[in-house]
């Protein structure tokens, strides 16, 4: 019999995924019988959140009319088009291609797949949402993190940027609202952004999946709708929006000159064609959903604002952590003044108190400084019971640890 282990591919090798990974600790703790209190998964179905109704009915008269097998591979004519019609509401034109996808994230793995060779980088936000830097690993990228600056709202560093951008630099990706800090951007930011783009032949990834989750009378800006000639793909989805996560029902949007992208449209939907189709029932959703009642967004922001705004009062109450206001999206992205590492201490909080968040350093962050990401879809009494429970543990936190916490 062989004996001999089964090596698995080197490209893994730096594969983490901070948000799930988490939850192994998470699920040790809850076996001793502590309360848990979950403020690590960005599901809005785990909580007081739905999809409408007519959403869910779509769907459902979709399979009964056994609609149950490939879809074309980039999607259903419907859904294309009311997607198109979604672009144009965003005032997004010269667009030159739409396809469906399961989930925002395999648009976006397609969509690095198809653009970048072994060596060659795309600039991600750093703190950012970690299926980039998994999927730059799967890809042999070269990493090549920007910062959001804290100290501005969490708002695109410009002349970072620059300072990044190399002559084996493909693209640039942003996430807009950001997941994990909340931040919405600027018509300022995205207009240097796309500058940089024309400039070095750069092709902006516009991560939109919360664009509507939008709080204080914010105005969500697609960037591709500020200049008809930058090369952009546009993603978006059901996921969040609509609250059918488990759907996996995402899109791109490709706009531009068509003269600079018609080899990169090509290439993409030669891997649309291999993966064969998206869920397609749940396609049948997706023109109710743009195009249906909104209410519901309505109600969920309303919910969202409420407590967004007990997790930034609160948080921001405990000596020694401070956390930037979101605008938009479901989380927060709180700083910690101490030394320690940062998923030290919420390997502590979990252990000491059943608080699951996730450690900022699974999202990047700048050299020397430490954060944690916590979502605030749970009820206003779970926030409070849970914020409450970092204050009292951080004090005892640092009492434990002073010669690792700085001087708050």
């Amino acid at each position: 019999m062989n004996s001999k282990k089964i090596t698995p591919a080197i490209r893994t090798d730096n594969i983490t995924y901070a948000v799930r990974d988490i939850v192994v600790l998470a699920n040790e703790v809850a076996k001793t019988g502590k309360e848990m209190l979950y403020l690590n998964i960005g599901d809005p179905n785990l909580y007081d959140f739905k999809p409408p109704e007519h959403l869910i009915k779509a769907t459902y008269n979709a399979m009964m009319k056994n609609m149950n097998g490939y879809a074309p591979s980039s999607g259903i004519k419907e859904a294309v088009q009311a997607i198109e019609r979604e672009a144009d509401r965003k005032g997004i034109t010269n667009v030159h291609d739409i396809f469906v996808t399961t989930g925002a994230s395999e648009a976006i793995d397609i969509c690095l797949t198809a653009l970048v060779n072994d060596g060659e980088n795309v600039l991600t936000p750093t703190p950012g949402y970690p299926l980039y830097t998994a999927i730059a690993s799967k890809l042999s990228m070269m990493e090549n993190p920007y910062y959001l600056d804290e100290e501005n709202g969490w708002l695109p560093d410009i002349e970072d940027i620059k300072s990044k951008i190399n002559d084996k630099t493909k693209a640039i990706v942003l996430i807009n609202p950001n997941n994990p800090t909340g931040s919405l951007y600027t018509m300022e930011n995205l207009n240097a952004i796309i500058e940089l783009a024309l400039e070095n032949d750069l092709v902006i990834f516009a991560d939109e999946i919360y664009d509507k989750l939008l709080f204080d009378g914010k105005k969500h800006v697609s960037i591709a709708s500020l200049n008809k000639d930058v090369s952009c793909i546009t993603f978006g989805g059901l996921s969040k929006n609509y609250m059918v996560p488990g759907f996996r029902i995402g899109w791109g949007i490709v706009s531009g000159r068509k003269e600079i992208l018609s080899d990169y449209i090509e290439s993409i939907n030669k891997i649309l064609r291999a993966r064969l189709s998206a869920n397609h029932p749940e396609q049948y959703g997706i023109k109710i959903s743009l195009e249906g009642d909104q209410s519901h967004l309505v109600e969920a922001n309303k919910k969202l604002t409420k407590r967004r705004d007990i997790t930034v009062e609160m948080l921001n109450a405990i000596p020694g952590i401070s956390c930037v206001k979101p605008e938009g999206a479901f989380y927060a992205f709180p700083k910690l003044e101490m030394q320690q590492p940062d998923n030290h201490f919420v390997a502590e909080l979990i252990k000491e108190t059943g608080v699951v968040v996730v450690p900022g350093s699974g999202f990047g962050q700048e050299p020397g400084t430490h954060h944690f990401r916590v979502v605030f879809l749970p009820n206003e009494q779970i926030l409070e019971k849970a914020y409450h429970n970092i204050g009292s543990f951080y004090q005892k936190y640092l009492e434990k640890y002073p010669e690792k916490a700085a001087s708050s």
